[in-house]
């Protein structure tokens, strides 16, 4: 499926840019994403402010394709193929935020640990668990982005179903922080935090996972939520 062409050349120019919009708005949360686990694991004060500043731009970018959205409704009244990229649209604009709502929690926990020259955040088999979460959670979300970039139904089944892997990890971290926790009270703190945003990437990756339901529905307009839609690739 592509954006139609109208007879409408405006028309045609308010979907594509709208698309175009929507793809920036991913590309920046992924950028996000990648600079807060980066801003985590190695206390890089830089990197989140970063995130922080980027928050701001996405913010703007929400409120801009919120109303870009409304606007073609109200004055096109879309039907068939392009009603469903406007509800797409709005969904994933959505989630996007979410994401980057996520990565900013992350961020704002590294500006606090500067300001009060506090612990950091990873240490041992923590570090490498949470490396690997979110290795797996920025690899899903890319893959994501992409095959909705390209319309790709068949990629989109197959990044949903990496949303098993990363809830599996996400469990597998979760008990070694209940072990870390209950083996000396003074790791509570620090169990805490790292749970917190461990959660933050498990939600991510579910956001990312909606994005591949989202393209599958735009492209076939069979809604898939709440189904094992990428069981059968």
């Amino acid at each position: 499926m592509e954006i139609n062409t109208h007879t409408s050349q405006g028309y045609s120019n308010e979907l594509a840019t709208l698309k175009g919009k929507l793809i920036l708005m991913g590309r920046l949360v992924e950028t996000q994403v990648a600079y807060a686990l980066h801003a985590l694991m190695t206390q890089n004060h830089k990197h989140a402010a970063e995130v922080l500043v980027l928050d701001q731009k996405v913010n703007a970018l929400e409120v801009s394709l919120d109303s870009l959205c409304v606007d073609v409704i109200a004055c096109r009244q879309p039907v068939a193929s392009d009603l469903r990229f406007l509800i797409v649209a709005i969904k994933i604009v959505t989630d996007l935020e979410r994401i980057g709502d996520e990565a900013g929690k992350m961020a704002r926990h590294v500006v606090g640990l500067s300001r009060k020259s506090g612990k950091g955040t990873f240490e041992g088999e923590l570090d490498t668990e949470f490396r690997q979460l979110g290795e797996q959670v920025q690899t899903m979300l890319g893959d994501a982005l992409d095959a909705f970039e390209r319309l790709d139904v068949e990629q989109a089944k197959v990044v949903s179903l990496s949303d098993l892997a990363v809830d599996q990890e996400f469990e597998r971290l979760s008990r070694c922080l209940f072990l870390h926790m209950t083996e000396d009270s003074r790791n509570i703190r620090h169990g805490f935090n790292t749970m917190r945003h461990a959660r933050s990437l498990e939600r991510i990756g579910d956001h990312a996972k909606n994005l591949c339901e989202y393209v599958v529905y735009l492209v076939e307009g069979r809604d898939v939520r709440h189904t094992k839609f990428g069981v059968k690739v």
